[in-house]
């Protein structure tokens, strides 16, 4: 027979989830968090290209977008108190596909091999207009 899981023990079998935030990065858009710690692992919300201070995109470059988006992810990333080669897996979302090799060339000023495991599509619309998102995870331990 199965013992069913009490209110008491249901806290105990979660694993504890904490926020994770900086004011170098943009604030949350939507209802999300910068990103969460669960265990040893830190999952990284969709950054784009918004300027910290005003909450608007950097510009409509897509160049400039693009390091400002790393640049916001690195923010959060240093927040967790860790460093970009702790990153194990990154998605990017761009609106054109044909900046792929842009991307990559910027890309590569923020990342050092081992690089990330990486995935980059191409997508219809991103949030507030902007070229390019990405979301992350990060290993703490």
């Amino acid at each position: 027979m199965v013992t069913p899981v009490v209110a008491e023990q249901e806290e105990d079998i979660f694993m504890k989830r904490e926020a994770i935030s900086t004011s170098k990065a943009p604030a949350a858009i939507g209802p999300y968090s910068q990103a969460i710690a669960a265990g040893d692992f830190v999952f990284i919300s969709g950054q784009i290209g918004l300027d910290p201070a005003t909450g608007k995109l950097i510009s409509p470059d897509f160049e400039l977008q693009a390091k400002q988006t790393l640049e916001n992810l690195r923010q959060i990333v240093l927040a967790a108190g860790c460093q970009m080669n702790q990153l194990v897996s990154v998605d990017v979302f761009l609106s054109n596909l044909g900046n792929f090799s842009k991307f990559n060339e910027i890309y590569s000023e923020f990342f050092t091999a081992p690089y990330p495991a990486r995935a980059a599509v191409e997508v219809g619309n991103l949030p507030k207009g902007s070229c390019v998102e990405i979301k992350a995870i990060l290993f703490k331990g």
